[in-house]
């Protein structure tokens, strides 16, 4: 499978959108409309101009299939370490478990590296049990335990 990675751009926004929205959780707090709220825009800008952030899409044959954001995090814990948290990942339902999101994850894994973060983290919806079983599949495991406050 020839997937090929790139920084998202404006252009993306569309597509990142369609792909976050399109399952039963993303359909609740997403809104695919056309035009898209002005929000997401704004968004991908903070995000564009902040170093530590990194929106990338995943194409096969021209097409977007997949898309996560890496944020890398240097805090004063491990003396000075930093950790990669890997966001809204998402693939296409038409490559679903065809490996897309496995290459995806192996990308941010090999760029976390990269940066010289010394852990990857992230999170994932306990009313996504399929989710779960994949992280654990590519070394993921539940070592904390996490918590959110929706403000």
């Amino acid at each position: 499978m020839n997937i090929h990675f790139r920084k998202a751009t404006s252009d993306d926004i569309p597509n990142i959108v369609r792909l976050l929205a399109d399952d039963p959780l993303g359909a609740e707090r997403e809104e695919y409309v056309n035009p898209l709220p002005p929000q997401y825009y704004t968004a991908f800008d903070e995000i564009n101009l902040d170093k530590n952030n990194i929106l990338i899409v995943a194409e096969l044959e021209n097409q977007i299939v997949g898309t996560l954001q890496l944020t890398l995090i240097t805090y004063l814990t491990y003396q000075g370490g930093k950790r990669a948290l890997i966001e809204g990942v998402r693939t296409d339902k038409s490559v679903r478990g065809q490996g897309v999101g496995k290459v995806m994850l192996e990308w941010a894994i090999q760029k976390a590296k990269d940066e010289g973060c010394h852990v990857v983290q992230l999170t994932t919806d306990k009313k996504r049990p399929d989710a779960l079983e994949f992280y654990k599949k590519l070394g993921f495991i539940a070592s904390h335990e996490g918590m959110k406050l929706h403000l």
